[in-house]
């Protein structure tokens, strides 16, 4: 799946407002551009590793739920895009059954470009593709768990904006592209500010704020809000 996804190539031109992205890091933070990746990505390693440490037992109970509840892999590799266009391969746990039919999103996900209304946040309303665990693992946000692997392996941040699929990035407004400044992270801006009660062009511009604000305070804060909002199940879809 890796190799599939080293292959496909769409055309990304980021056209970001502010062309030296580290040195905006730089002036909104204080802290000089270097010092804030050096640490982001410090953080991202030691936290990352120790999680994965700690959860693999809940990692092993979700494998045997998922397979038990309808047969088939654990995992669910999908295709995304990070940052600066790069396509790489982003792990979950498997929520719908297998060899699912894509065409039922890529349809959502237009109709949400063009500002169509929606509280379900890139989900297909009644869906009948997604398991019983899986609805569990949806809603309990247990099915990013794989996630940490990709901030392992430096394809991920913890704190980001989202990783999109590229049929979705293939129909951005200009606008929208500043988001690929960032490395994409596990959590974000609109994660904590309602998640998926809001629109879909909502969120593009929450990310595109956190890319004009990051820094390690903004950060440390959108860590410290996920939890909770995880737990109350604040939007969740």
């Amino acid at each position: 799946m890796a190799a599939e996804a080293a292959e496909l190539h769409i055309d990304l031109p980021l056209q970001i407002e502010h062309p030296h992205p580290q040195e905006q890091v730089a002036t909104r933070s204080g802290v000089p551009a270097a010092t804030y990746f050096v640490a982001k990505r410090t953080l991202d390693v030691v936290a990352a590793s120790m999680l994965l440490l700690v959860l693999l037992p809940v990692f092993v109970l979700i494998s045997i739920a998922v397979a038990i509840d309808s047969g088939g892999p654990a995992f669910y590799r999908g295709t995304r895009v990070g940052r600066h266009g790069q396509l790489f391969t982003a792990l979950k746990f498997r929520s719908m059954v297998s060899g699912a039919d894509q065409m039922p999103h890529r349809a959502l996900i237009r109709e949400l470009m063009e500002g169509a209304d929606c509280q379900t946040l890139y989900k297909v309303n009644g869906d009948k593709r997604i398991t019983r665990v899986g609805a569990f693992l949806r809603r309990t946000s247990l099915d990013e768990l794989p996630q940490l692997w990709n901030v392992i392996r430096g394809d991920m941040s913890l704190v980001g904006p989202r990783p999109d699929v590229p049929y979705a990035v293939e129909i951005y407004e200009p606008w929208m592209r500043r988001r690929l400044a960032a490395t994409p992270g596990m959590t974000g801006l609109w994660q904590v500010s309602g998640r998926s009660r809001l629109s879909m062009r909502d969120m593009l511009r929450l990310d595109v704020e956190y890319v004009e604000r990051r820094s390690l305070a903004l950060d440390a804060r959108i860590l410290m809000l996920t939890l909770p909002a995880v737990l109350s199940g604040d939007g969740a879809a």
